[in-house]
């Protein structure tokens, strides 16, 4: 299965996330009705915008780590974020960001920033899963719209490649690992920088599709961590669903960039019926 053409121009990640500053701390933005599902806007691309307006309100401009709650999705449209500093470190700064829509809040994240060091190998990664090594184009491009039909319109601005053997689910056939693997490209080639590892990590359909299809699976929760700097290129993402009870399901992802270096991870906690 591959991709038709795209519906809609493709408008790059750093655009999309682009905020205007009003006053100290306050800033607009424009959620775009390209980067949803189902008509919401993705939980990591709200993520990147508020990691956006914490590295603007800090001294320290690279955002290093962030946990957001998502109270209730926002439409596409205007939206208005505050971020408040709650401690400012030599190495590290926190950062309160709140997002709302027409005064009703939507997400409210907390964010570290620091700045960027560029390092070599690990000192120690023997607790990281093994990064695949199937290619990208040997990799099978999602289409804008999953199973049941419902629009992906997201899929028409990134490209997201399965890796053939956790892509049963697009022929009703999931392998039941409850894992997801492939690649991830942005509009245009552009580069991953701190800002996209946080959409990075929430980019993949749900891995419980690998277990049985579900159709809307709400994010509750997202942590991320932003571990190195990427080189340019396409990103390597591993997406593990870890148990599915009470109605939830909690999921960890991994983000490699095309050198073999882990640049991002995530975990999540999101809604779901199964059964």
């Amino acid at each position: 299965m591959t991709s038709p053409a795209t519906a809609s121009a493709a408008t790059p990640f750093s655009e999309v996330i682009r905020l205007a500053s009003d006053t100290s701390g306050r800033f607009t933005g424009e959620l775009n009705p390209h980067w949803t599902i189902g008509g919401r806007p993705n939980g990591g691309y709200l993520l990147a915008m508020l990691g956006r307006a914490a590295a603007a309100v800090s001294p320290h401009g690279y955002v290093i780590a962030a946990s957001a709650h998502y109270l209730q999705p926002p439409e596409p449209g205007p939206v208005a974020i505050e971020a408040e500093v709650l401690r400012q470190g030599r190495s590290a700064s926190q950062v309160r960001a709140r997002l709302a829509q027409e005064g009703r809040p939507c997400v409210e994240a907390l964010v570290t920033t620091a700045r960027t060091e560029e390092s070599g190998s690990p000192y120690w990664d023997a607790g990281l899963p093994a990064a695949s090594s199937v290619s990208y184009d040997d990799c099978v491009r999602l289409v804008p719209r999953t199973p049941d039909g419902t629009a992906v319109a997201i899929m028409e601005q990134v490209e997201v490649r399965l890796e053939p053997a956790t892509s049963g689910f697009l022929t009703g056939a999931p392998s039941g690992r409850g894992e997801l693997r492939g690649w991830l490209a942005l509009p245009g080639d552009e580069p991953f920088d701190c800002f996209s590892l946080l959409y990075a990590v929430d980019a993949f359909p749900p891995a419980t599709f690998d277990v049985e299809y579900a159709g809307w699976v709400p994010t509750l929760e997202l942590t991320v961590y932003v571990r190195a700097v990427p080189v340019p290129g396409p990103v390597r993402v591993l997406q593990r669903a870890q148990l599915v009870e009470s109605r939830r399901v909690d999921e960890v992802c991994f983000v490699w960039d095309s050198a073999g270096r882990l640049v991002a991870q995530g975990t999540q906690l999101a809604g779901i019926r199964l059964g």
